[in-house]
């Protein structure tokens, strides 16, 4: 029987959605699937509601990042104003509901943890019959991913499975996959004819900065310091959607320097990031992936505090990346990389060792074979889990 596949992400930051749009491409690949959709949920609520998940977060990183962290931290309890978020979430979800019940997919893929938990009841109340499957989009799995109800939970590294059985949950419901990312990210490319086409010398070491999805980076900070490097290398400096960003660079810069490549929006970061040898920026879920699955070992520069920050320790303890704990010292450690190169290469095998480039496709594969019936979690097993959070031993029976 062919399959419905239903996949839904939540626009609260790009990584979600771009890990939905990586599912897409690899379940309409399939042809054991019938139809295959994606849907931003955000798409189906109102303004209020879009603009308290998406918007209110987007000014936060830009003006309080700080916040966004102690939230991060404060709200990483199993269960914690769980039952107060998943009604306010289902008040204002009601025409994604409809929707969910219209199309009647077989299997339903979430990236993000509101529309899971949303799924999770309807399963529970008996209104939708489906195989609920998480994908988290961090290294790391916050306690907000934490469903009353799936069959499945894919995550990115060992560690994160780790942590989730001694939660509680059983090994066989839980994948080591990677964070799925487009296919293009395992392509190789002719790296000198691609520097080349950009006017770049074939040769030369390459920097690839972006300023993030979000334009929230430090991008002018950032390039004002590679101005100062000692070693001779171009960077390409990648300013997302802003123009106004875009015109400061080349201004700072000077037009026609070639040591930077100055470029907007683009859709071939797959091959930006095949053709550096250093990436500089945040160190976003999906960001990180895509560059592994390269092989580009990263500059951390900001990182968000809380999934970003946790994403970065990842990063550092494996040895693919180094941290610009402070702004002044990048020309500093990046020229320290630079005159080092087996450590920069070092750097780089162990990119390649974490990369998951088939990430996408080991899902698919998974959830196409899978049978398991729903995992329903009682409340004794969530206050076990809760007690498991805090390293407390569970009472014992009477």
């Amino acid at each position: 029987m062919k399959r419905r596949v239903l996949i839904i992400s939540t626009s609260a930051g790009t990584g979600h959605v771009r890990c939905a749009e990586a599912l897409q491409k690899a379940f309409a690949a399939d042809p054991r699937v019938e139809q295959v959709v994606h849907e931003d949920a955000l798409k189906y609520t109102n303004k209020l509601f879009r603009d308290f998940y998406s918007t209110l977060y987007a000014k936060l990183v830009r003006n309080a990042p700080q916040f966004l962290g102690f939230m991060y931290r404060a709200s990483d309890e199993p269960w914690k104003n769980e039952a107060v978020r998943l009604q306010f979430d289902r008040l204002n979800t009601r025409p994604l509901v409809k929707f969910i019940r219209e199309f009647d997919p077989h299997i339903t893929v979430c990236t993000h943890f509101m529309s899971a938990g949303i799924i999770s009841h309807l399963i529970q109340k008996e209104e939708l019959d489906t195989h609920l499957s998480i994908v988290v989009t961090d290294m790391d799995c916050h306690a907000m991913w934490l469903s009353r109800l799936f069959h499945r939970y894919f995550v990115a590294i060992d560690e994160t499975k780790a942590h989730l059985e001694a939660l509680g949950l059983p090994a066989e419901r839980i994948s080591v996959t990677g964070i799925p990312i487009d296919p293009v990210f395992s392509q190789p490319i002719d790296r000198a004819a691609a520097r080349a086409a950009l006017g770049l010398a074939p040769g030369k070491r390459t920097l690839l900065l972006s300023a993030g999805a979000l334009g929230t980076g430090p991008t002018e900070i950032v390039v004002r310091k590679l101005m100062e490097l000692r070693h001779d290398a171009q960077t390409i400096v990648i300013c997302e959607k802003s123009d106004e960003l875009r015109e400061r660079i080349t201004s700072l810069v000077g037009a026609g320097n070639p040591a930077f490549c100055v470029l907007g929006y683009s859709d071939r970061m797959h091959e930006l990031m095949r053709m550096s040898d250093l990436f500089i920026g945040k160190p976003g879920g999906l960001t990180t992936s895509e560059a592994l699955a390269c092989g580009l070992p990263m500059a951390i520069v900001s990182p968000i505090p809380g999934q970003e920050e946790r994403n970065s320790d990842h990063l550092l303890e494996e040895g693919a990346a180094v941290k610009c704990n402070e702004l002044t010292t990048i020309a500093f450690k990046i020229d320290r990389l630079l005159k080092d190169p087996p450590r920069l290469e070092r750097m780089a095998a162990a990119a390649r060792a974490l990369g998951r480039p088939a990430a996408a496709h080991e899902v698919v594969r998974t959830l196409l074979g899978d049978d398991l019936p729903p995992l329903v979690l009682d409340e004794e097993k969530r206050d076990a889990m809760t007690l498991a959070a805090t390293g407390e031993p569970a009472a014992s029976p009477g």
